[in-house]
């Protein structure tokens, strides 16, 4: 994809904002930057009329623990942090014209981690979700999360010996997906490294053009049942 602009603090690629038919943001992984996730998935998509927005971590990290590190206060800071920093960039985005009814976020390794943390936290401001090897963040605290997903989309694929996300934890993440009420699709690849494969980029194609035409579920927020 062609830049339509960039800044300190996120990539900007695609459509321009006011003529994009959906938005995509998507998150890269600890010690990489947007340019890379430009390089290795975002310039291997065949749909070009999203706008794309790649926020940037400070220093290329999102946060310092591991995800499956119990959370301490610092690293629940800084998830916050992160947390905030994909609402910015939805915001900037948006503000610009993007779509903002018509959002997919998607994320690799450690951006892929905050993507499921976000749609689990944050529900209501996104139409499909794209999760390339990722986790809950925090491990013991994975029961707090109290908020449904009505049909929304998501994505989650990982590699059966990936060296950061075990292949357990990432199941766990996959359950709290779908005890939310995501329509959950799951892929595991035998043998994969750390990597995304066309077989995975092809899926977030396909759910960029699907919430472009405007055919799929919104995620909604309502309350746990007691």
């Amino acid at each position: 994809m062609d830049a339509a602009g960039t800044d300190d603090a996120v990539l900007r690629l695609g459509a321009m904002p006011a003529h994009a038919d959906a938005l995509c943001v998507f998150v890269h992984g600890r010690g990489q930057s947007p340019e890379e996730m430009a390089d290795h998935v975002i310039d291997r998509l065949r749909n070009s009329s999203a706008h794309v927005v790649l926020p940037r971590a400070p220093g290329g990290v999102w946060y310092e623990a591991r995800a499956v590190d119990p959370l301490s206060a610092r690293s629940a800071s800084q998830l916050e942090a992160a947390l905030d920093a994909i609402d910015a960039a939805i915001d900037l985005a948006v503000s610009e014209g993007a779509p903002g009814d018509r959002i997919v976020l998607a994320g690799f390794s450690q951006g892929a981690c905050l993507s499921l943390e976000y749609v689990l936290r944050r529900p209501g401001r996104l139409r499909g979700l794209v999760a390339f090897t990722g986790c809950r963040v925090g491990g013991a605290l994975r029961a707090q999360a109290a908020t449904f997903l009505d049909g929304l989309p998501a994505y989650l694929s990982c590699g059966d010996a990936d060296p950061w996300i075990p292949l357990d934890a990432f199941f766990e993440a996959a359950q709290d997906v779908a005890r939310a009420g995501a329509a959950l699709r799951v892929e595991v690849f035998p043998g994969r490294v750390h990597e995304v494969l066309d077989a995975e980029i092809a899926v977030l194609d396909a759910m960029l053009e699907q919430v472009a035409a405007g055919r799929v579920a919104s995620g909604t927020r309502r309350e746990a049942a007691a």
